[in-house]
Order: C-alpha cells, then structure tokens, then sequence
C-alpha cells in the first residue's frame, strides 16, 4: 500500500520516523489548548479537538497522499486567533473558529483549481533553496528558543547562562544526538529523545505534566465541536452586521495566506532534497489534470485538515515543520505519518506521561535536524545579489519573525524588486508579481486592524 520498496525504506525505519516525529511535536497536545483557552474556549475541549485535528490530517495525509507529513494546530494562528481577531479585533472565539472554516473552505477551493501547485511551480531554484535553508535556521531557531538557550530577558535575544538543569539536560541531549549521528546509528534522534527524557527524571526536569482525564475531556468537547454552525453565533454572525464585513474577510484573508504559505515552505523546504517530491512526481503534477501526484494529493490534504480542525473546535491545521525530524530518520512514505496519527490517538488516554517529555529533551533534535537543512544554502549563488538579497530575506526572516510565510512574502517582494530594477519583469512568473502583491496588502492590512 504505501509501496515501501520504491521508496527505499522499510516498516522499522517508518515506524521510527514516525515516532520522533511525534516526540517533536507533541508539544502541540498542551499547548494549543493552553493559548486558545485563553479566549474563553474550554481546555479539556480544545486539548481533545487538537489531537483529533492532528491524528485525521496526519492520517489523509499519510493514506491519501502517502507522503510523511504530520498536521496539527499551528503554532503562530493559534496566538493569531487569541491575540489578534479575539482580543483585537473584538471577535468572539466561536466567530474565530467560524473564520478558521471559512478559510479551510478557501484552500480547499484555490488546491482543486490547482493555484497553490502553480505557486510551488513559479517559485525559481535559487529561492526553493533558500527556503529550504531558511526553515533549516528556523526550525534550529525554534530548538534554542525552547529549550531556554536564547531567551529575551533584556528585551533582545541573548544566551542564557547555562546553570539550571534543564540547559544542562538540553546539552547533553544534543551530544548525544550528535555522537550517535557521527556514528551513523540507527534511530539516533529518537534515542537521543527517549535517553534525555530519562535522564531528565534524575535531573527533576522530567515531570508527570498536569492534566485531565480523558472522560473530562469528552464532557467538554460538544462545547467547541460543531459550533460554528450555530446560527446565533457561529458562520452566520459573521455577516449580520454590514460594516464588519470587510474586516471578516481581511481576516479571513490573513488566516488563508499565512496557512498556504506556511504549507508551501514546508514542503519545499523537506520535500525536494529529500526525493519525497521527485522531479518524476513534478512532471506528473504537470501533465494530470486530476490529484494523482503526490503533491496534488498532499496540499489537498492540508487544505481539508483546516475545516475538520474548525468543526472540532481549534484553529488552523497546518503541516508541521517538525515532520522534518521524521525525514531526517529516513521517513519516506505515508506509514510514517499514520504512525505519528496512532501516536497522537494514544496520547489522548496517555496525556499525563506525553507531557512529561520536556522540551529540553525534544530541542536537539529540531537544532540537529536544522543543521542538516542548512546544506540547502550550498546551492545559492551567494557571489550573485540578484540571488544573494531574496534568498537572504527567505531565510533571516523565517527565523526573526518565526513565520514561514513572512520569510516566503519578504524573498517574494525582494525578488520582484530585483527582477524590476534590472528590467527582467518578463522572465518573471506573474504568480510572483500577484504573490508578492498580496503579501504586501497583507502586510499593509495588518498593520491596519491591529
């Protein structure tokens, strides 16, 4: 079925794969229900709807378009939906949610008609690598980020001092990872997980999180799902005042851009170096007319995860860039990610032992896969500015505003403004020029209503 054989792989490498994946992103399970919790949403309810958000878009993405992708609720539109729509804008979290639909409806619409493939096609090499790079930067940046290494106590970022047992536990996971990586063993980013988490205990940063139970979680849930179809104040609130409509659409707006781009740039960035989408499955995306390659049949994928994390009751379902450290595991195929699913169902009943994985033993496992993408940048013609300033942009922007798609907006914009000035705005793929445009009205439409 997920035809292993011509993949290169082989049920243990996938089964790995699929749980180092897990590990990076568990995270997500406490989390998410902790932020949007904090416009009125219910945890237990938001904690349930997460992790049936992710396991069904991490299964149709690993059944439908066998590739090794996990989805679940994104961190950055999640604190969009509290910080910016619920507290900014003066929107009730159930007309958030009600929005998150509509723009999954949106992605659904702009991958059957084949728009989100013809971006990934226009986007030239030089800027594919440069993304590739730059989410290589960013997704180390998130490693340091969270295991405490760079912290911003003074207002700007700078190295923490490294005497609490949670900086100590982060280094020796990253040793470790890093030896058993040189010695080629393996499942050495698992190992290096699992052996921190256990040393962490001695050390007293592994700790049983708190949490409730599942039965408690099942009570909660019918107050999120299904929601957004209330006529009072689901969808249909939306547009009963006429004045607001233009700011439900600009949101709307910024929720759609922001969740494609973001999907574009992970698969980009994971997919190509790696053969997952090979230049056979690029000419096949080319000549079907149907979803028959398997990059059709991923952004579908992505595009449908949206709305059934919205009817459950979270905010945008995304590919996670973490999937990253299940490819660097040899993940290869969809029976990673229908791994990574059946992990995300288990922690539903096991939430109390999956929280008590710190992020000092999950953090070297983003840094050391950053590493490895970084080799992207090998294939940027630095000596050339017409290169040398997008793919800069690409790469130090992801990381410094810790969005994927601003990296993507500002190399866009900076490649436009290239391609302008040196009089090459025919050879330049109009998505590009319309892309860039409408990252700039982004731009400007943020700055607006907040």
């Amino acid at each position: 079925m997920f035809k292993l054989r011509e993949n290169g792989t082989k049920v243990s490498t996938e089964l790995i794969a699929g749980i180092t994946t897990f590990f990076t992103m568990a995270y997500i399970i406490a989390v998410n229900p902790t932020i949007l919790s904090q416009a009125g949403m219910e945890w237990g309810a938001v904690f349930l709807a997460t992790i049936i958000a992710a396991a069904i878009g991490t299964l149709v993405m690993g059944l439908v378009a066998n590739v090794p992708y996990a989805q679940a609720p994104g961190m950055g539109l999640n604190a969009f939906f509290v910080y910016t729509v619920c507290f900014g804008l003066g929107f009730t979290w159930q007309q958030a949610l009600s929005m998150v639909f509509i723009c999954g409806i949106v992605n659904i619409i702009i991958t059957v008609t084949k728009l989100r493939k013809h971006i990934i096609k226009a986007i030239p090499k030089g800027l594919q690598h440069a993304i590739s790079g730059g989410i290589g930067i960013f997704i180390a940046y998130i490693g340091l980020v969270d295991a405490g290494v760079v912290n911003f106590a003074a207002g700007v970022p700078a190295m923490s001092n490294f005497n609490t047992p949670a900086l100590w536990l982060f280094l020796i996971g990253l040793l470790l990872i890093v030896i058993l990586l040189l010695l080629k063993v393996k499942g050495a980013i698992l190992i290096g997980i699992i052996a921190s988490t256990i040393i962490g205990i001695f050390m007293g940063v592994t700790k049983t999180g708190e949490t409730i139970s599942f039965t408690e979680t099942l009570a909660a849930l019918p107050s999120t799902f299904g929601v957004i179809f209330d006529p009072e104040v689901g969808i249909a609130s939306l547009f009963t005042t006429g004045a607001k409509i233009p700011l439900v659409l600009v949101t709307i707006f910024a929720f759609s851009l922001s969740d494609t781009f973001d999907t574009i740039g992970t698969f980009i960035g994971t997919g190509r170096r790696s053969g997952i989408f090979s230049e056979e499955d690029e000419k096949a995306l080319e000549e079907n007319a149907g979803f028959k390659s398997k990059m059709d049949k991923a952004l579908f994928a992505d595009a449908i995860a949206t709305s059934i994390g919205a009817i459950f009751g979270t905010s945008n379902t995304t590919t996670y860039i973490e999937s990253a450290a299940g490819i660097s595991e040899g993940g290869r195929t969809g029976l990673t990610s229908v791994v990574t699913a059946i992990c995300f169902i288990i922690s539903a009943f096991l939430a109390t032992f999956v929280s008590a994985i710190p992020m000092a033993a999950t953090a070297p496992a983003l840094v050391v896969v950053g590493v490895m993408m970084m080799s992207s940048f090998a294939d940027i013609k630095w000596a050339s500015l017409e290169d040398a300033i997008p793919a800069f942009f690409a790469a130090v922007f992801m990381a410094l505003c810790y969005n994927i798609s601003y990296g993507i907006g500002a190399a866009f914009i900076f490649y436009c403004v290239v391609k302008l000035f040196k009089g090459e705005i025919k050879s330049t793929h109009p998505i590009l020029w319309v892309s860039a445009l409408l990252f700039v009205l982004n731009f400007i439409l943020q700055a607006i209503i907040t």
